[in-house]
């Protein structure tokens, strides 16, 4: 069996859009919001890597496969249950997309990739597609997240996750970082912590 990579990708959106929260586009049209967050993601990793692989492409398009299913208060409201519940969320999404990946003809070595790429395995070595993925969920939070997040916490708080999230781009994700039209304060905010 060759491998479907738009069948598989299919699979993914299809999951998607059961995801019961919405999000609002600026056009008014409601969707479901981790059919939005993909779009995102592809539409970043278009501009990013252009070339990228299938199993790349499939990693981007289930980063945050079936997260809805799993909330936050389901682990403790502490920062040890933070991370938890964001490692428990890493390993349940790669496994599902893995065996997506498998069901669309795809190897076993390009399942046990997709799953390292989901998981970020490498990501502290250099590993270049894994560090395509995180500079493009990095774009993504800066684009897409960053001006309801500032809404939640104060300054501090916000000046530190900017600069967390800029140490984890590479060069060329930051550059792209930089274009991103954002309004005054959250550029204001971004100087702020790059000046830091």
């Amino acid at each position: 069996m060759a491998p479907n990579f738009e069948q598989a990708r299919k699979q993914i959106y299809e999951a998607h859009d059961e995801d019961p929260n919405k999000h609002v586009t600026s056009s008014g049209e409601q969707l479901p919001y981790e059919t939005h967050y993909s779009q995102k993601m592809e539409s970043y990793l278009a501009k990013r890597a252009p070339d990228a692989s299938d199993i790349l492409k499939l990693a981007i398009c289930g980063q945050h496969f079936r997260r809805w299913e799993v909330p936050r208060d389901q682990f403790p409201m502490t920062k040890l249950g933070y991370h938890s519940w964001r490692t428990h969320l890493k390993k349940r999404q790669a496994k599902l997309i893995g065996e997506i990946v498998e069901q669309n003809g795809y190897s076993a070595e390009d399942k046990q990739r997709c799953i390292a790429l989901i998981e970020k395995e490498g990501l502290r070595q250099g590993e270049p597609e894994v560090q395509v993925l995180e500079d493009v969920a990095c774009l993504v939070f800066l684009d897409d997240q960053f001006d309801e997040f500032k809404e939640k916490h104060d300054e501090q708080k916000i000046i530190t996750i900017l600069q967390k999230t800029w140490v984890k781009m590479s060069k060329e994700g930051q550059d792209m970082a930089l274009q991103i039209p954002m309004t005054e304060e959250c550029k204001a905010l971004v100087v702020k912590a790059l000046s830091g």
